[in-house]
């Protein structure tokens, strides 16, 4: 598979045999595609743990204590949802794809149908819980790159680009693409992020606290 903006096929060939371009493979139970985005595997895992849920419906709509209902669902079907979310770069689509997939959960978790005309903020009313599906992919994805940054490991250098190597960069209209880093919303740039990050307890505490709305952005 080719990751480039050029649709140029790559031959490589193993004893002879040329080996097939795809434009998407799961790696690891992750789908990765040709374009480098994360749309098809947000739905995708969006798809398999509302399957989850379906299985378990009765448990989750049943008359049990509605605390234990809503561990039960950020235990059992967000963490299929969520499953290498430390890794994707969020685009306004996905994030609203997101977003539609909590209140999907708890509108199944109420029985309440489309039908019934209630808004999202009366569900979270119902279910006493604020979105936080988006800060809990925020804090997965610190803790994540802060323990990467404070290592010196391959990963730290290919997210620094250190790797040896010549890219042909063509510029191209529009704004550039947002990239993984940018999620955690330090304007003052990468080195500042670096060294805030070698201080565990600080680093955790600046993710752990409530952030606010998440602001939408697109790329």
């Amino acid at each position: 598979m080719k990751i480039s903006r050029q649709p140029t096929p790559v031959t490589i060939k193993i004893d002879q045999k040329q080996v097939e371009n795809v434009k998407c493979f799961k790696y690891l139970g992750s789908l990765l595609t040709d374009d480098g985005r994360c749309t098809c595997e947000i739905k995708s895992r969006i798809a398999m743990a509302k399957a989850a849920f379906s299985k378990k419906k009765n448990l989750f709509t049943s008359k049990l204590d509605l605390n234990l209902r809503k561990k039960l669902v950020k235990c059992y079907i967000w963490s299929i949802a969520l499953y290498g979310a430390e890794t994707w770069t969020l685009r306004s689509v996905d994030q609203k794809h997101l977003e539609s997939f909590e209140m999907w959960c708890w509108r199944r978790m109420e029985k309440i149908s489309w039908t019934d005309y209630v808004r999202n903020e009366e569900v979270l009313i119902r279910v006493s819980e604020q979105r936080n599906i988006l800060h809990e992919i925020r804090k997965r994805k610190a803790n994540w790159i802060g323990h990467v940054l404070r290592r010196n490991c391959l990963l730290k250098e290919a997210i620094e680009g250190k790797i040896d190597g010549r890219i042909e960069v063509t510029r191209r209209r529009g704004r550039r693409r947002k990239k993984m880093l940018d999620d955690l919303g330090d304007r003052r740039g990468y080195c500042h992020l670096k060294e805030k990050a070698l201080d565990r307890i600080n680093w955790r505490n600046c993710f752990e606290r409530d952030c606010g709305p998440v602001v939408l952005t697109d790329y």
